[in-house]
């Protein structure tokens, strides 16, 4: 349960209660070195880039493949935390994988590594606090390029890490880095490309509109991308500036086409993006590629929780699941080849 609110937290619009702590007088921040994560510093440009690392005990000199997990939008720490302890930073179990290979997640920039949620609702403190200067000079997408394409190469020179054997994974917004990034030559040997939109973001929300019969969220929506694109490289740090939507709202039908990988493509039929995977996948087919791997999982919406009258069953979690497919696809399950 504790793992299915972690990922209520970081991906979803809505709030979802836990049990209130007496807040008490605040702490210093516990590192993640006290939750078994290792720590790195990349250095991109000016920029201390924060790394955090989890490997199986006793074997973090050991090579083994890597996975990269991309972040979603919200700008949350990697590591949260209260008083049962710390929530996974990535959304499926990750004990049996790490028997296979090391797990990576970049923090979001100028964002604390950890923070302690006692006695706060951890689903909205991060959506409605202003977030530093740091980070919103930063959030748009050809940064996370350069930086994550960077950290990638920073660790395929680590003794520890199987460069011909580098996996980048990401949902939501986090595929459109993945996307990017796997069209690179010679950067990954596989990508994960989860409940994200080929045709871009903007296709995602007009669906979305569309099906409410949203005439207003319709004009609205276009409206707004005319604005972007008249000014592209505004960045005034007022949610999703036109330097982020510009980049994130664009079609990542080109970067995928391009990818020569292996790619695998998940996402719930009931996701408002499906009809960019469904076109991904006509297009791919016309194109006689073989190196895509597509797994629907009927019934399930952008979270792959499962739907029920009409509701999101915030019970009905399958994460673990999605988790397992890939990585047994990707050859870092247990057993798998």
């Amino acid at each position: 349960m504790r793992q299915t609110l972690l990922f209520l937290i970081l991906m979803l619009p809505v709030s979802l209660s836990r049990p209130s702590f007496a807040q008490a007088t605040p702490a210093a921040p516990r590192p993640p070195e006290a939750f078994g994560y290792r720590r790195l510093v990349v250095m991109f440009g000016r920029d201390s880039v924060q790394v955090l690392l989890l490997s199986k005990p006793g074997e973090e000199k050991l090579k083994k493949p890597l996975l990269l997990w991309e972040q979603g939008s919200i700008p949350t720490p990697l590591v949260l935390y209260d008083a049962r302890g710390p929530y996974p930073a990535f959304p499926f179990h990750p004990k049996k994988v790490l028997e296979n290979c090391h797990m990576a997640v970049i923090s979001k920039p100028g964002i604390p590594l950890t923070f302690d949620v006692t006695g706060q609702d951890p689903n909205r403190i991060f959506r409605e606090r202003q977030p530093p200067a740091y980070y919103c000079a930063r959030n748009y997408l050809d940064y996370y390029l350069r930086r994550d394409e960077a950290v990638l190469r920073y660790l395929k020179k680590q003794p520890w890490v199987e460069a011909g054997r580098v996996v980048i994974g990401g949902h939501s917004q986090g595929t459109s880095v993945v996307a990017h990034l796997a069209a690179v030559p010679g950067l990954v040997s596989r990508a994960v490309y989860l409940s994200g939109n080929p045709l871009g973001r903007n296709m995602s929300m007009l669906a979305e509109a569309r099906q409410a019969a949203d005439t207003a969220g319709v004009g609205y929506i276009f409206r707004r991308w005319q604005e972007v694109v008249a000014d592209p490289t505004r960045a005034d740090c007022q949610g999703d500036d036109p330097r982020n939507a510009y980049g994130f709202g664009a079609s990542e039908m080109p970067e995928l086409l391009r990818t020569r990988v292996p790619v695998f493509v998940g996402f719930g039929t009931l996701d408002k993006g499906v009809a960019g995977d469904d076109y991904l996948r006509l297009e791919t087919i016309r194109q006689h590629r073989t190196n895509f791997t597509y797994r629907e999982y009927p019934g399930r919406e952008h979270n792959f929780f499962g739907v029920k009258n009409g509701q999101t069953d915030y019970d009905d979690f399958y994460w673990d699941q999605v988790g397992e497919d890939f990585l047994r696809w990707a050859g870092l399950w247990p057993g798998s080849k």
